[in-house]
């Protein structure tokens, strides 16, 4: 057989496997079966067999998670992941893998998040060190680097590995995640991540199951982020006819409030995307109402998202206090920050504005 032949015949769970180390977050069981810990589903993986992301696998016992390599690498800024309370108009090098544990229909990153799931999703992995990350984004003047584009839960040993690097190097480190967390995943990245954006999908259970998770695992994440002291935002896509009634919205309103009124919650636009095909784009007008459930339901800072220059101020960041302008943006554009003094506090009234500043 010739090189190019056996080149072909190499498939990109081939390539992935190849990619692989010993992980941290799971138990040896009996019969060389696994149970994993990193994400909600606390897979009990059979000797040669992987878990429901498809990218952590039992051989000969042992569980075997991704190394070594990035599906997806950009540079962008750190509102767009979204963080709008974290070092307002700073750089974030933003990179992901491949794999995911949920199957949303309306996935935009499904390229990587679903790749081993779907054979449209064909993207290869470059190999590349905690090293080269951190020179990538000294490089670019970054100031937060971000695990994003597939589920970062399922890749928590890769994650921890450029963290460690990045953190006393000065770096903000974040999650852009479904929060399908476990206790143990979050007690092993917490030295290491200090920006965790949770996309909370929907507040019905049967929504959850259709997506492929458990709507009280998300919610018992976000309960115990905030516990234990990571900067977390929310975000909910609104898509049409899913979860954008007025009951589901202030229910998810007033969940949060009941966590803290503190934590940013972003109402964004769905769009046609993957399987998703069905129905129309999010309407400004229901993003409006969300936001304003949001604002009734007690929740101090709430934002309406992906339709930029149309939602009037709900891009921007008001003092809960004396409702002072405090960040203009247009998008994920800052125009105005009366916050870069890195203080955190109203030059107007001085209340404390929830976030991380410097």
């Amino acid at each position: 057989m010739g090189a190019n032949q056996t080149a072909e015949m190499t498939t990109l769970g081939d390539l992935l496997a190849e990619r692989t180390r010993e992980g941290v977050l799971y138990e040896k069981l009996p019969e060389n079966r696994v149970r994993c810990f990193a994400c909600g589903h606390r897979c009990k993986i059979p000797e040669g067999k992987p878990g429901i992301c498809k990218v952590r696998s039992n051989r000969g016992g042992t569980l075997l998670v991704p190394t070594g390599y990035v599906g997806a690498l950009q540079v962008d800024p750190t509102e767009k992941k979204p963080f709008f309370h974290a070092l307002p108009g700073s750089i974030a090098m933003s990179f992901g893998m491949l794999g995911c544990d949920f199957h949303c229909g309306y996935c935009q990153n499904w390229l990587t998040s679903q790749a081993l799931r779907d054979p449209g999703s064909v993207v290869p992995p470059r190999d590349i060190t905690p090293e080269h990350m951190i020179q990538l984004a000294r490089r670019h003047h970054a100031q937060v680097i971000a695990t994003t584009y597939n589920e970062p839960l399922i890749t928590s040993e890769w994650a921890v590995e450029i963290f460690r690097l990045a953190k006393p190097a000065g770096f903000r480190c974040a999650y852009v995640s479904n929060g399908n967390g476990t206790p143990e995943v979050l007690e092993y990245i917490r030295p290491w991540v200090d920006l965790y954006k949770v996309d909370l999908k929907s507040f019905r259970d049967r929504h959850y199951r259709e997506l492929g998770g458990v709507l009280e695992n998300v919610l018992e994440t976000v309960r115990r982020l905030h516990r234990t002291g990571f900067w977390v935002e929310i975000v909910t896509l609104t898509v049409p006819g899913f979860n954008d009634s007025n009951e589901e919205l202030r229910d998810i309103a007033r969940f949060l409030v009941g966590i803290s009124p503190d934590i940013p919650w972003h109402v964004t636009a769905f769009h046609q995307d993957y399987r998703m095909l069905d129905r129309e784009d999010t309407p400004v007008k229901t993003l409006l109402r969300a936001a304003e459930i949001g604002k009734e339901a007690g929740l101090h800072y709430v934002y309406a998202g992906n339709r930029p220059g149309s939602v009037g101020p709900w891009e921007n960041t008001y003092c809960p206090g004396c409702r002072a302008l405090l960040i203009e943006r247009f998008g994920f554009r800052v125009l105005q920050n009366r916050l870069a003094d890195g203080s955190g506090c109203c030059p107007d009234c001085g209340r404390a504005i929830a976030g991380v500043w410097s």
